[in-house]
């Protein structure tokens, strides 16, 4: 099979398009055929070999990146009892090895769902990852409610677009955060109010907010505390090592002290319960994936030098070409 592979931690330059064996399925693992694959910010991550990735995996570097794969069943493993060859499934392949940039991968069957027939390849492929976390950002810490006033910072990327969009079906307000180029878009998909970040600072502005999710997180902890109402929550679910390092342990602190709650997504990838959810937002077209570019497999290095500048508007998609 073709894949995308890399013997060390560097920049895109360092990955190959190459041929290698298809790998076989263990005894509860399907193999799954892959019809598209999409990028997200940990890929990047992951290839680099940031400090967080590096004190968690010390050996040597995965040799196959990539998390969100759709496609087929190609072949089930002797015990595998819940799907056959054909089915259409979607998978986060992130904790399982990876391996989404190739031709063939495989995963658990415990991980594994259908993929709805109203969805195609290209959109299911963006959902594993960014959807997931975008929902549970929004629901985690606190249910949100309707009529609150809620700022995604980072609206216009791949976990942004489809938090903007859960946000607006909640019921709330939403003000989105990004780069001016991204600001039309994040209209269009429902936000009612947009910022600019390279001419205004959200968290000076004045203006308090129930919900705060950052997927970006490149604030002080204390910056987004004072933009929270006085029973606010705050969410991070990306951003730069430092500032997860503060939500994580003095978000927990500062919310001992008041009525906000402050923290960073506790993410539990490929829970069944918000996927079904998720697809039946979808098949009501209240939640759909925004798609800035698709790029084939062979063209993996490039998609990730373009993800790499700031400017997608949603997700970026790797489809195959059999």
């Amino acid at each position: 099979m073709q894949a995308i592979v890399r013997t060390k931690y560097g920049s895109p330059d360092i990955l190959e398009y190459k041929e290698i064996e298809k790998p076989i399925p263990k005894e509860t693992e399907v193999l799954v055929k892959v019809y598209a694959a999409s990028l997200n910010a940990a890929d990047l991550e992951y290839l680099r070999g940031t400090f967080l990735v590096r004190i968690g995996k010390l050996r040597k570097p995965h040799k196959i990146l990539g998390s969100d794969v759709a496609g087929r069943v190609d072949v089930v493993g002797s015990h595998v009892k819940q799907f056959q060859p054909g089915d259409e499934i979607f998978v986060d392949s992130s904790m399982y090895g990876f391996g989404a940039f190739a031709e063939y991968v495989c995963v658990p069957e415990k991980a594994l769902a259908l993929k709805p027939v109203s969805m195609t390849f290209e959109e299911a492929a963006t959902y594993p990852q960014a959807a997931i976390l975008a929902l549970q950002g929004l629901r985690d810490k606190r249910q949100i409610q309707p009529g609150q006033k809620v700022l995604i910072n980072g609206a216009g990327g791949g976990v942004g677009t489809f938090a903007v969009q859960i946000a607006k079906y909640f019921g709330a307000e939403v003000t989105g955060v990004d780069s001016t180029e991204k600001l039309d878009m994040v209209r269009s998909i429902g936000a009612d109010h947009v910022i600019n970040y390279t001419t205004t600072d959200f968290t000076k502005s004045g203006q308090r907010y129930d919900r705060i999710l950052d997927v970006v997180a490149d604030r002080s902890i204390f910056d987004y505390n004072r933009a929270l109402t006085p029973k606010g929550t705050f969410v991070a679910v990306g951003g730069s090592t430092a500032r997860l390092f503060q939500a994580l342990f003095l978000g927990p602190l500062i919310s001992l002290f008041g009525s906000k709650k402050l923290g960073v997504v506790i993410w539990k990838p490929n829970n069944k319960d918000n996927l079904v959810f998720l697809t039946e937002l979808f098949e009501a077209g209240k939640v759909v994936p925004v798609i800035d570019k698709r790029y084939p497999l062979s063209e993996v290095p490039e998609a990730l030098r373009y993800l790499e500048t700031g400017h997608v508007q949603g997700k970026v998609v790797i489809t195959m070409e059999h």
